[in-house]
């Protein structure tokens, strides 16, 4: 029973490549290089490069065991520490490993380009759409210094930042502008793929089992390369024997974009909804308390002016006494905003009941495991990639299962699913990877085409979500609690304070029955 999906292919290629790289230079290597931990080895390249002095034919290290894990954390490091970095591998095959040992929470930091140009656009497209998502969102709860040292990067950049969002929204063809990537602190690209682009210096920069060339004077202020200076193969933007395998390729990078942004929707959807049920449980249900008691006031009151010994200008018709008519509108306003106000959590309590959601229901708090887990079955069981009909229904319901596991916080519920998706992987499916002809063809660009659709509906979305009013009362109140407040209770306090103060103004007025007593739709203007 797996554990979690099945990897795909170039994993296994990139592990095979380094282990072999590893062995070649064994012998030149002490035990400490090889024994390291992840953690370790970027602590030790971290130290290479920022005690260094001038060095400019770079320095040289071996290549340690989980290798691109330990580059995974040199990243963090290095945006820790505020610096740039410039990550040279030898070709595409090495970036999706590489994109899936990041730091969930900084991967939008972190441009990872292929040389392919239409696999170039896509990652531009997704990357730009993420880092846009996780701005509006404040960067989240993690690494807050590194978000917070983005966003000075973009208020710097303010006219980079403009033009590629333009870009981003256009969908046009031609490439993005040239400063584009400047706005990425870390760049992860083949030496092909830079040879190619504007150059671009970093503070780091480092060469992992790749050699640049005369390129070399143009990457960074501190340069290291990983596996010794010596090119490992030839380093050129790849090439496609036909237009099938171009399409898989443009498959693949698709598949995996949409993996990084079906994590994001998912995250943003149930930090809202969890919102959303506090909302409601500690404000919401007060707001409409408050309405009800301000609408029942204010016709005590109305009441009170209409009786003969209280009444002003008792000789005046109602429609001319002005103090009258005034308390009549006062009234029918406070009626129609406490309506609205019982219809809007009547709608909420019911689709609440609906989903089956308890209001004990635990905070949304994924583990970076979790959400790991999660991004994994999106790339591997997208309903988008489906092949026909059975097959797109199969991988529908284990993906609205996925959902369900994740905004749960359920790890074990999404073991369950990946078990599934390996046990009845076969079910409806036709294999496309080695299929040959004009069907094969056919098939892929519907599947692409599929996906740049929900390419398009994700970034809608998100869009659509992050425009709304409770979301920026959600982002203030996730910024006010970085400082140890709790604004929605704040709030509450204050909603307590307004209705104490209007069952005073009741109980001043002899109205001493139970302020909830009567059916708000008997509360009609008095005659």
């Amino acid at each position: 029973m797996a554990n979690c999906p099945a990897s795909p292919p170039y994993e296994h290629n990139v592990l095979r490549k380094i282990k072999n790289m590893r062995r070649s230079e064994a012998p030149g290597s002490s035990i400490d290089d090889q024994t390291r931990t992840p953690e370790q080895s970027a602590a030790y390249w971290w130290r290479l490069v920022s005690s260094a002095e001038d060095q400019p034919a770079g320095l040289e290290a071996p290549v340690p065991r989980a290798a691109i894990e330990a580059l995974a954390q040199l990243v963090t490091k290095v945006l820790t520490e505020r610096k740039t970095l410039l990550l040279l591998v030898p070709d595409d095959e090495f970036l999706p490993a590489f994109s899936s040992a990041l730091d969930i929470s900084l991967r939008p930091l972190c441009l990872v380009l292929p040389s392919a140009d239409f696999a170039a656009r896509i990652a531009m497209r997704a990357t730009l759409s993420l880092m846009k998502s996780r701005l509006s969102r404040n960067g989240g709860d993690e690494h807050a210094l590194a978000w917070a040292n983005q966003m000075e990067r973009i208020n710097t950049q303010a006219l980079a930042w403009r033009d590629a969002q333009e870009w981003n929204s256009s969908n046009a063809r031609r490439d993005w502008p040239t400063t584009t990537p400047d706005l990425f602190p870390v760049r992860i690209l083949p030496v092909a793929a830079y040879r190619a682009q504007a150059r671009k210096r970093a503070d780091i920069a480092v060469c992992f089992c790749c050699d640049p060339g005369t390129d070399a004077a143009f990457l960074g202020d501190r340069l290291l390369y990983i596996g010794g200076r010596t090119a490992h193969g030839k380093q050129h933007a790849p090439t496609y024997a036909d237009e099938a395998a171009r399409l898989r390729a443009e498959l693949a990078q698709l598949t995996q974009e949409i993996g990084e942004l079906e994590l994001e929707l998912a995250t943003a959807q149930a930090e809202m909804t969890d919102f959303t049920h506090r909302y409601y449980r500690v404000v919401g249900r007060r707001m409409t308390e408050l309405d009800v008691l301000k609408a029942k006031l204010a016709r005590r009151q109305l009441e009170a002016m209409q009786r003969p010994d209280t009444a002003q200008h008792a000789n005046e018709a109602p429609a001319v006494n002005p103090a009258m008519q005034q308390a009549q509108d006062t009234y029918r306003e406070y009626q129609r905003q406490a309506d609205r106000s019982r219809e809007e959590s009547a709608r909420f309590e019911q689709a609440r009941r609906e989903k089956g959601e308890s209001e004990s229901a635990q905070p949304f708090r994924p583990s970076s495991e979790i959400k790991r887990m999660f991004r994994h079955l999106a790339q591997r069981i997208h309903p988008d990639r489906a092949v026909n009909e059975a097959d797109r229904a199969w991988r529908t319901q284990l993906m609205s299962e996925a959902n369900r596991a994740y905004r749960a916080g359920n790890a074990d519920a999404l073991r369950e699913v990946a078990t599934l998706w390996e046990e009845g992987g076969g079910r409806g499916q036709t294999s496309i990877s080695t299929a040959t002809g004009t069907s094969a063809q056919d098939l892929l660009r519907q599947q692409i085409a599929t996906m740049r659709e929900r390419f398009e509906v994700i970034r809608g979305e998100l869009h659509s979500l992050f425009g709304s009013r409770l979301y920026e009362l959600f982002l203030a109140a996730r910024q006010i609690g970085r400082y140890g407040r709790d604004m929605l209770q704040e709030l509450a306090d204050k909603l307590d304070t307004q209705i104490k103060d209007v069952l005073a103004a009741l109980r001043a007025l002899g109205d001493t029955a139970d302020p909830f007593g009567d059916s708000f739709s008997d509360l009609s203007a008095p005659s």
